[in-house]
């Protein structure tokens, strides 16, 4: 389990900052024209790193953390989507999907097992 999540963490801290500080590398190697605003590209990056910060978290302590784990499952599974329908729309080239599957969809199997193997963590009564 911690191998994995700390794996993702370190993979997403990478690709996030590329993705802030490296966008003209990243509109090149897709084919694509560069908008005028990055902002959103930016903005994606820096949730993509806080995501793998989220899992050297959920590596560190699992059951506290669960919810970081649902919440970067959710995020990958939605956007691995996205992408595909992108793909098959024409709009991104066909090796895109190739990217998405190795950035995105070869974790949703490992964390779905690390979130139904780890238990929910007991809130306190107020």
């Amino acid at each position: 389990m911690r191998p994995v999540l700390r794996f993702a963490g370190c993979f997403n801290l990478l690709a996030g900052t590329a993705m802030v500080c490296l966008y003209h590398e990243g509109y090149g190697l897709l084919g694509i024209p560069k908008p005028e605003l990055i902002l959103p590209v930016q903005v994606m990056g820096i949730l993509v790193a806080l995501f793998g910060v989220g899992y050297h978290l959920v590596a560190r302590h699992p059951i506290e953390n669960r919810n970081i784990l649902v919440l970067g499952f959710w995020s990958k599974a939605l956007s691995s989507a996205a992408a595909i329908w992108y793909v098959a729309d024409g709009t991104l080239p066909w090796w895109f999907a190739v990217v998405v599957f190795f950035a995105d969809v070869i974790y949703l199997p490992p964390f779905y097992l690390i979130i139904r193997s780890l238990p929910r963590a007991e809130l306190p009564r107020l």
